[in-house]
């Protein structure tokens, strides 16, 4: 709805990493030199880890959209706790050779096509393992032991280690101090600035047709930052819906307090907060009551303001709909 009322040519916040509308960060620049450079040194290791939704897979789809497919063999992988034999089957189905058998003919399989693709100077072979948190250091073992593969001086597999932070205290396990001396390149991805954030946010519209309208007050790009911890994917999330509230209400200008009753009503929604200690309360009301009833009372009081509110707002979305419904009920006629 949004795009239209706005004029975009697309939606700017989709949530699946679109490497077109790729933000280069000084984060997201550095990780990707370290993508390159480990590509340039034709072998061992690259590790690159980052929060949920930090732009780790537009990276990956970034590199691989510049890759030349003449060069490179690319296998990628997004691995769900799978044992190292799974994850061997995986690899040698992702590279065209046949996964059946023993474990032993897996492995075979694969080095012997990785052998061969190098003697004839074919295609460079990258692997690209997705979510490497969650393999077992068994099967971070079997990675290790595929890059024992050689043909002379080439190594002809590199790769890619692509995780959440937790990668990094896995792969500082002393049983995989092997697989430690073959990383090349390692770097994490923290989110963005507050400046950053609000430079993703007019790239990401630019790139769909915007050209100032709506209008964004300085105060909103803050609060989209403070909520989102300058993670791309959250950044998104919350934009997409304050683009749609603006649409509903046919506002020009996006706001500050727009933004943070978005941010709200995005909280209550997946039922974040629950169990955390409130926060200060607005609208006059003050904390640290001389007994336990009275912050009791405080906290429902606020609770109850908060669900007003949002009442009210969603009631005038609601009446917008039936509106919009309305007119278009009125064209078809």
């Amino acid at each position: 709805m949004h795009i239209n009322h706005y004029g975009f040519r697309e939606h700017p916040f989709l949530m699946t990493p679109d490497a077109r509308l790729f933000y280069a960060s000084e984060g997201h620049s550095r990780a990707y030199a370290h993508l390159t450079y480990g590509l340039a040194q034709r072998e061992g290791f690259v590790v690159i880890t980052g929060e949920v939704g930090a732009g780790k897979t537009t990276l990956i789809e970034r590199l691989c959209g510049e890759l030349d497919p003449a060069a490179f063999a690319i296998a990628r992988v997004a691995t769900t706790q799978v044992q190292g034999d799974d994850l061997l089957r995986l690899v040698a189905d992702s590279f065209g050779v046949p996964s059946d058998g023993t474990k032993a003919a897996i492995l075979r399989g694969i080095s012997e096509m990785l052998r061969a693709a190098a003697a004839s100077g074919g295609r460079r072979h990258l692997l690209i393992v997705d979510e490497a948190q969650a393999l077992p250091p068994e099967a971070l073992e079997e990675l290790r032991m595929l890059s024992n593969v050689t043909a002379g001086p080439v190594a002809p597999l590199q790769t890619m280690l692509i995780g959440q932070p937790q990668l990094r205290r896995i792969m500082a396990s002393p049983d995989l101090d092997q697989l430690r001396q073959r990383v090349l390149a390692s770097y994490h991805l923290d989110g963005l600035s507050r400046e950053e954030t609000r430079a993703y946010v007019e790239h990401r519209l630019r790139a769909v047709g915007w050209e100032g309208q709506p209008a964004w007050e300085p105060a909103a790009y803050d609060l989209v930052h403070r909520h989102s911890d300058g993670i791309p994917r959250r950044i998104n999330r919350l934009c997409s819906r304050v683009l749609l509230s603006g649409a509903l209400e046919e506002a020009t200008v996006l706001t500050g307090p727009m933004v943070e009753s978005i941010a709200q009503e995005l909280d209550d929604d997946l039922g974040a907060g629950i169990g955390a200690e409130p926060e200060p309360l607005r609208g006059g009301r003050r904390r640290g009551g001389s007994s336990a009833v009275e912050r009791m009372l405080d906290d429902v009081a606020e609770r109850l303001d908060a669900l007003e509110a949002i009442t009210h707002r969603r009631e005038r979305v609601f009446n917008r709909l039936m509106d919009l419904f309305a007119d278009m009920g009125g064209h078809r006629r």
